[in-house]
């Protein structure tokens, strides 16, 4: 039976054009007792407003390097309900075979569609969509939430629902706040960074999560020849299995990855950082002039800045390590100086801490 389900994924595959794409594969860094679950909690299909058919959303998801995915159709929102009939579970059931079969996590999701407050909602890990669509919306999340689910606020700066774009959190956040009904925002959606919202995850304690929202097609949101890749949330989890990843949520283990960004606690984008360089020139022997290496071993591109050097040193004011390169970094020194060892503090611009703030990193070199 699972040949047999191989087989029509490929075929479907092949008719939608995905065969001729490879999978993305990113090499990351390893974190000590985590993996990096590469993650899209907020897609949809036909089954909603989304112009492909579930098992599509899956092949791109392979295709995009994902590990897992959550197709969260809308609940109240059902334009194509002329053509399908309204069943809310039924994209899961639809995606669950071609998931197995390629190691895609299928996540049985929703997306609560309301007016503003409280706006839209993605709840995660249910078990049955069905619940969920009820009249008023705190019945709604209240029937999620009592299926264990996770559940976080979808683009809180969408025009659609605040015409000037700017992000407001309102009483009605509080109350789910208080009752343990908000576990989590989006910082990123599709294309748009909230830097307010980036503020209340850290403040409130909050799960950040980076999501595209697909409708169409990735290949035509995303350009994947320039390297524009989908947004995507990294669950730091002990596995890839279903609770694992609800674990990890719910402990708020994320980074957020948009573009070249990368959004997250320090705790997390730390380990990270230094995982993925490697100083390649560990010692240099005293002269008025040298040059050290540093490696990417990664496919992650890092900015970074000077903060500061020691007194009579002098190195880049900013360099960046681009994904798979080493980079030389040139260093001066004051002859009348003696060093035993130097100490360059950087922060590295694109490794968001929080909003407008870098993370700060320090890269010490021994001298002979």
């Amino acid at each position: 039976m699972r040949k047999i389900t191989v087989i029509l994924l490929f075929i479907g595959l092949f008719y939608t054009g995905l065969a001729s794409r490879d999978r993305l594969v990113l090499r990351l860094p390893e974190i000590e007792g985590y993996q990096i679950v590469k993650c899209d909690f907020h897609s949809h299909t036909v089954f909603s407003d989304g112009h492909v058919w579930p098992d599509f959303r899956v092949g791109e998801a392979w295709a995009d390097g994902l590990d897992a995915l959550a197709i969260s159709d809308h609940i109240e929102y059902q334009p194509h309900e002329k053509d399908l009939p309204t069943n809310h579970n039924r994209s899961f059931e639809l995606a669950k075979g071609a998931a197995d079969a390629v190691g895609i996590t299928l996540i049985k999701a929703a997306e609560i569609t309301r007016d503003m407050p409280p706006g839209h909602l993605n709840a995660l890990f249910l078990t049955d969509v069905d619940k969920l669509d009820t009249e008023n919306w705190r019945d709604a999340i209240k029937a999620a939430y009592d299926q264990g689910a996770f559940i976080f606020w979808n683009h809180p700066g969408w025009t659609g629902q605040q015409l000037d774009g700017i992000s407001r959190w309102y009483d009605e956040h509080d109350e789910l706040l208080a009752d343990g009904m908000l576990h989590g925002i989006e910082v990123v959606n599709s294309d748009e960074y909230y830097p307010r919202v980036h503020q209340w995850c850290i403040e409130k304690n909050l799960t950040m999560l980076g999501n595209s929202d697909i409708h169409s097609t990735t290949d035509m949101d995303y350009n994947h020849i320039t390297g524009n890749h989908r947004p995507m949330t990294w669950v730091l989890a002990t596995s890839r299995e279903t609770n694992d990843i609800k674990e990890a949520l719910f402990a708020r283990r994320t980074i957020v990855y948009w573009r070249d960004m990368l959004i997250g606690e320090k705790q997390y984008l730390e380990p990270l950082f230094f995982g993925a360089i490697r100083l390649e020139t560990p010692t240099i022997v005293r002269a008025k002039r040298q040059h050290v290496q540093l490696a990417n071993l990664s496919d992650l591109l890092f900015e970074l800045e000077l903060v500061s050097a020691p007194e009579g040193v002098s190195a880049p004011q900013s360099f960046t390590l681009q994904p798979g390169h080493a980079t030389r970094i040139r260093l001066g020194f004051d002859k009348d100086k003696a060093f035993s060892s130097i100490k360059l503090n950087y922060v590295v611009n694109n490794l968001q801490i929080a909003p407008e703030e870098g993370l700060p990193v320090s890269l010490t070199i021994a001298v002979d």
